[in-house]
């Protein structure tokens, strides 16, 4: 019997951070508490730039559009948000949407697969996604119960489970 399998992946779908990103815009443009703060959110390039005339304004943007992504099912853990930066009159916050495990990364999972997984079961890095395979099916499902419960500082997807 061929080995069964299946890939950790860290993947965004960009269709779903676009409606966050519109939702959160509109939201911005609806709301009180932003009338003439020059408050917006947009695509600057493959970044998200936000962007309002002041600190506290700039931060709320922040939270609406993390809220936004929640109710899409996109984890906080793969949006990297720098620091409320002064520009002129305007602060300013450049954010991006990270995808794939790092080497570095994927060493972490591997070993805890090793450490704390069945026996039987390897795991090997594939670019910037990790192959996990073994023989019984029941292995890989105790693999996924085991990575669910470890936190980890960056998201996790399982696909292509064979």
């Amino acid at each position: 019997m061929a080995d069964s399998s299946f890939d950790i992946v860290s993947k965004v779908e960009r269709q779903e951070v676009d409606n966050a990103l519109n939702q959160a815009a509109k939201e911005i443009s609806q709301r009180y508490d932003f009338k003439g703060a020059d408050a917006s959110i947009s695509w600057s390039g493959d970044k998200i730039l936000m962007q309002a005339n002041g600190e506290e304004r700039v931060k709320a943007i922040l939270d609406t559009f993390e809220t936004k992504l929640i109710k899409r099912g996109i984890s906080l853990k793969s949006l990297d948000a720098g620091e409320p930066q002064l520009s002129g009159k305007e602060y300013k916050i450049f954010a991006t949407i990270e995808e794939g495990i790092s080497q570095e990364n994927a060493k972490k999972v591997s070993k805890v697969i090793r450490d704390e997984g069945p026996k039987g079961v390897k795991a090997l890095v594939q670019g910037d996604e990790l192959r996990v395979s073994s023989k019984s099916r029941d292995d890989l499902q105790a693999v996924q119960a085991l990575l669910k419960g470890k936190d980890f500082e960056f998201a996790i997807q399982f696909v292509n489970y064979r």
